[in-house]
């Protein structure tokens, strides 16, 4: 399927689809390479990504494939050094956790607690991807201009209408409409996140409405009819996350492909727990546990540090209690196939589902 859309064009892709760059944990070089050279837009999510690594990922992309990738960056400001003594709760909250596994108990952690943004915007300008998205924050009006000289394509999430103009005035190329059913961590930042959680359908629909610039559906879509579905909604192109992790490409543990697999019925729930901000995921035991008895945490992404060494072991374990598992609300629709494979039965079935749509109002 080829539509001619605008964004479709400038990002030098075949099909609507946006592989969702996904920090930490699922993405990987390979994932990137493959989705790119489906036709795709493969992403690397470079949150807790060094510089160095960065451009080393991406010069093994261009090795491979000589098709457009993105890269997204998480953008919100770093807290400074937390005392030891204030980091006291949220240690004592997974000190059992840390025992349970034979881990040593957890101590106070230090900054930085994430890579160096301004190191890493340097990084992405070096490389030059076709696309480059911010995610938890916009980028402030220097920056911005020196991305867009290097002819990047810059685009933002949006969890509500005012982020969605507050990116298009700032000159962002494009907005990611993060719908309330998107797993991972929740875009907010200029409202409560709990207050923008608005569902995907909806927010596409307000959002193409309110910017004139292209929208990019986000949340909740895992097949082609979910596809089709916000295209007639006005988007100009899907993102997919969840659906690409049980791929063989993605490095997301075990345990956590076998739980999107397993998932029968939506499961998701909204945590602070493993990172300090919001993000959504399968539910398990530490997410239960620990929003249950509001355990104490530390800011984002310090509150990321603490949980790290856990996250780890229980993945070394094959355990998925302590795992952050990132999902949408549509897991249960997870298919593990490899990556090129899955776009392409994602067009045949987006093809499938505008076909069956026009075949009805013919009828």
């Amino acid at each position: 399927m080829k539509l001619a859309t605008p964004l479709s064009e400038k990002f030098g892709i075949s099909v609507p689809i946006i592989q969702a760059p996904m920090a930490g944990g699922p993405t990987t070089q390979e994932l990137v390479a493959a989705c790119s050279g489906a036709g795709a837009l493969g992403s690397f999510g470079f949150a807790a990504t060094q510089p160095e690594e960065m451009k080393k990922q991406s010069a093994w992309v261009r090795s491979k494939t000589d098709r457009p990738f993105g890269i997204n960056l998480f953008t919100s400001a770093q807290p400074q050094q937390i005392d030891a003594a204030a980091q006291r709760g949220a240690l004592e909250a997974v000190a059992g956790y840390y025992k349970e596994l034979g881990l040593p108990p957890p101590e106070p952690v230090n900054a930085p607690y994430a890579p160096d943004l301004e190191a890493q915007l340097d990084a992405v300008e070096e490389i030059r991807p076709r696309v480059f998205t911010v995610h938890l924050a916009a980028l402030p009006e220097e920056r911005l201009k020196r991305v867009k000289a290097k002819a990047i394509l810059l685009g933002g999430s949006a969890t509500c209408v005012a982020e969605a103009k507050r990116l298009e005035s700032l000159g962002f190329d494009f907005v990611i409409a993060q719908g309330g059913e998107a797993g991972g961590h929740r875009g907010s930042y200029l409202r409560d996140p709990y207050q923008s959680l608005t569902g995907t359908l909806a927010l596409v629909r307000l959002i193409v409405r309110a910017v004139r610039v292209p929208v990019v559906a986000a949340g909740g879509i895992m097949d082609g009819a979910g596809i089709a579905a916000a295209l007639a909604l006005g988007a100009q192109a899907a993102q997919l996350g969840t659906a690409f992790i049980p791929c063989p490409e993605s490095s997301a543990p075990q345990a956590h492909k076998d739980a999107l697999l397993a998932a029968r019925e939506d499961d998701t729930r909204l945590t602070e727990k493993f990172s300090g901000k919001p993000a959504r995921g399968l539910a398990n035991r530490f997410i239960t546990e620990m929003n249950a008895k509001n355990a104490p945490q530390l800011a984002f992404p310090a509150q990321n540090s603490v949980t790290g060494k856990l996250r780890q072991a229980s993945a070394r374990a094959g355990k998925p209690d302590f795992i952050a598992l990132w999902a949408g609300q549509a897991a249960p629709l997870s298919r593990a196939m490899p990556a090129a494979e899955l776009i392409k039965v994602l067009d045949e079935e987006t093809v499938s589902a505008i076909r069956g749509a026009a075949s009805f109002l013919k009828d």
